[in-house]
């Protein structure tokens, strides 16, 4: 059966992961091989497709240097060292999350169009816990999100690389309903709750992870799914800059499982901001908006002042990171003053 140039059975399915794979990519194509990294290990490794990188670079460390809380970083703190979304005000940061090249590989790898909704921007390692995108980002039909980070600068051992775990984007998409759990507004949505299943399934799968040691102007492609994280960074006299682009794809409902009781029809929706346009995109099925009616968008505390949680929080503030995001992300979780 050849579906090259025929409907596609199953368009509810990233072509990747499609089990007619072989039949919707052609071998003579040149990307064919990235389509196949992704299906095979969840990731894909490109140059990053930009010939002014090294000058966009030193643009973006001198433009978002002091947004970082530094002093924090060099006293052994956790401190949170990322920037979001600063597209809004680089143009520098927003000419790599808008590469057109790279949205175009994106639409042909999963078989829809794809948009960039998010960016984050990193001067050191994230020493993050490994996580699955998808209970962050998540869609219907599932899986229709991925990453790309692109390294700006050459990372080794010592400067908290990723890390990842091969194959892992294989596995169901977990979410509170197979954990046992229900969403609860005053607890956060903070990923820990899935981090000791998600050991649990390192170790009963067997895996080790992979660490990535690029060159400035590599990138990283990832499956929503694949497990990734931070290593440590154990030598905090070196940076680890680096961006990362979040992309979602065209005629989906768009949602945050942590923040969801999706047996109870209580989903909270996402309308992320299509980066190119700076327009918001609405959750879709077949070509058709969703009525608001079946989703929930997730209250604040009715005394929620996003000027003060900034003030109380002048970590976040530095980072430039939105208030309401950040609160609902990390700090409720975290018990900040707010």
């Amino acid at each position: 059966m050849n579906l090259v140039n025929h409907v596609n059975p199953l368009p509810g399915v990233p072509s990747i992961e499609s089990p007619f794979f072989s039949e919707l990519f052609d071998k003579a194509d040149p990307r064919y091989g990235i389509a196949s990294a992704l299906r095979e290990n969840g990731f894909a490794v490109i140059d990053f497709p930009e010939p002014d990188l090294d000058q966009i670079t030193c643009r973006i460390q001198k433009d978002l240097h002091d947004k970082y809380d530094w002093a924090g970083w060099n006293a052994g703190l956790n401190t949170d060292m990322r920037v979001m979304d600063a597209w809004k005000y680089s143009e520098d940061v927003r000419r790599i999350a808008t590469n057109e090249t790279v949205r175009d590989l994106l639409s042909y790898l999963f078989g829809r169009e794809a948009f960039p909704f998010q960016t984050l921007n990193f001067p050191v390692g994230t020493q993050q816990h490994f996580h699955s995108d998808a209970v962050h980002f998540s869609s219907m039909p599932e899986r229709f999100m991925c990453g790309v980070w692109v390294a700006l600068e050459d990372i080794g051992p010592d400067q908290g690389p990723l890390i990842y775990y091969p194959g892992s984007h294989k596995w169901p998409i977990y979410t509170r309903q197979h954990i046992g759990q229900k969403y609860q507004p005053e607890l956060g949505r903070h990923q820990s709750v899935f981090e000791p299943l998600w050991r649990s399934l390192v170790e009963v799968h067997g895996l080790t992870p992979t660490r990535f040691y690029p060159k400035k102007g590599q990138a990283l492609i990832w499956a929503a799914n694949l497990l990734h994280g931070g290593d440590h960074h154990s030598n905090r006299a070196t940076t680890r800059w680096s961006q990362v682009t979040h992309y979602y794809f065209d005629d989906c409902l768009y949602y945050t499982p942590l923040a969801s009781n999706e047996p109870e029809g209580e989903l909270f929706s996402r309308e992320p901001i299509d980066i190119r346009s700076a327009v918001p995109r609405p959750s879709s099925y077949l070509g058709a908006p969703i009525r608001s009616s079946t989703v929930n968008e997730e209250a604040l505390p009715p005394d929620f002042n996003p000027e003060r949680y900034l003030s109380l929080n002048p970590d976040v503030a530095i980072a430039g990171i939105d208030a309401v995001e950040h609160f609902q992300n990390f700090g409720k979780a975290e018990g900040r003053a707010w």
